[in-house]
């Protein structure tokens, strides 16, 4: 069976789901940030916790820094959250903003809590999300299969697929992506634009190789040369012996490391490192391919399963009300698909679901 990476094989597939739709108002989906780290209390640097409502996270950089007069460059997110949405969410700014602060309250954004630090936010310091969302319309004689679907997501874990907004609208980005792997594309593009590009495709490749692998029923299987890496977070090994290691995965003290294709990723070995190979040649990319790249593109590995220990599910008279917890870089939509069994319309492509 070969899969299609943009549609890949659901894990609760022969289960029908709620149907319904999301983000019918601002309020249907909340999310809040899970920092790295509190803030120290001293510092240089001003940490607001912030509240917007129906703001894009662009929007939202730009607007604040415009309030407080200090160039957008000065601005610290750990991740960029939904517009469409009421989210919760660290930013820094330097001290020199503190007298203007004032400023920033109003059109969709409030601050809740200010506190200091001694290093400005950066992209990427944060543990996860909380996030609670209305299902509206959904099914209600599906309770019976919908409480099948959240055991077995409870047991198993999600795949941890890119959702369909990782390619953009209309898959734009991931074909950009493919031009500039190519060598095709346009010499005018930003440097931002073209990595994110670049890793469209790896994200790409990364659903393709995943999305085998549960079609081959090879998801929860330890197989002899597979990265493992720590549950949740920790170092990387090769498995030199299933009958070892799978035991441990059983345990959840590991899960299986897929491959962000790029120069240095950490190699796998034997059946698995073929199984890897094989998902670059059905893409006719050859791995030499991403060392013209540089720092571009390096590579890494990316959790093949999360865990999903706090998903609860409620009916209330509006719908369906989920709450749950993803670790950063994993999408709220792809849960919502197994629940929904129906695309999560979301063409927004928020950091607090992107890994990379």
């Amino acid at each position: 069976m070969t899969v299609n990476p943009l549609d890949p094989p659901m894990l609760t597939a022969a289960l029908p789901g709620v149907g319904g739709r999301i983000k019918q108002f601002p309020e249907d989906f909340e999310v809040e940030e899970i920092p790295s780290y509190e803030p120290s209390g001293t510092g240089e640097h001003l940490y607001l916790w912030l509240e917007k409502r129906d703001v894009g996270p662009e929007y939202l950089t730009r607007t604040v820094a415009q309030r407080v007069g200090v160039p957008v460059g000065m601005i610290g997110v750990a991740g960029l959250k939904d517009r469409r949405a009421v989210t919760r969410q660290w930013v820094s700014l330097p001290q020199e903003a503190e007298p203007r602060l004032a400023r920033i309250d109003g059109d969709g954004i409030r601050i809740l809590a200010v506190h200091r630090h001694g290093n400005k936010l950066k992209t990427g310091h944060l543990r996860g999300n909380r996030f609670r969302v209305l299902i509206r319309n959904a099914d209600t004689s599906r309770a019976a299969t919908l409480n099948a679907i959240l055991t077995r997501l409870r047991a198993e874990g999600l795949p941890n697929y890119y959702g369909p907004q990782r390619f953009g609208r209309d898959q734009s980005t991931l074909q950009l992506g493919w031009r500039c792997l190519a060598g095709t594309a346009s010499r005018r593009i930003r440097p931002f634009l073209f990595k994110f590009a670049l890793s469209a495709v790896q994200s790409f490749l990364f659903n393709a190789y995943l999305g085998q692998r549960l079609a081959d029923g090879l998801w929860r299987r330890v197989l002899p040369g597979d990265v493992l890496m720590k549950w949740p977070s920790g170092g990387l090994f090769v498995c030199d012996d299933p009958a070892v290691d799978q035991p441990r995965f059983e345990a959840r003290e590991v899960v299986i490391g897929g491959p962000m294709f790029g120069s240095r990723t950490f190699a796998a070995k034997a059946v698995a490192a073929e199984r890897e190979a094989a998902i670059l040649a059905a893409y006719q990319v050859e791995p030499a391919t991403f060392a013209r790249f540089g720092k571009l593109v390096t590579g890494t590995r990316r959790h093949v399963q999360v865990y999903l220990d706090d998903l609860m599910a409620e009916w209330e008279p509006e719908g369906l009300r989920l709450t749950f917890t993803l670790p950063s870089g994993s999408y709220a939509t792809v849960l919502l698909r197994e629940i929904m069994k129906t695309q999560p319309e979301d063409e927004e492509d928020a950091a607090s679901e992107e890994a990379d």
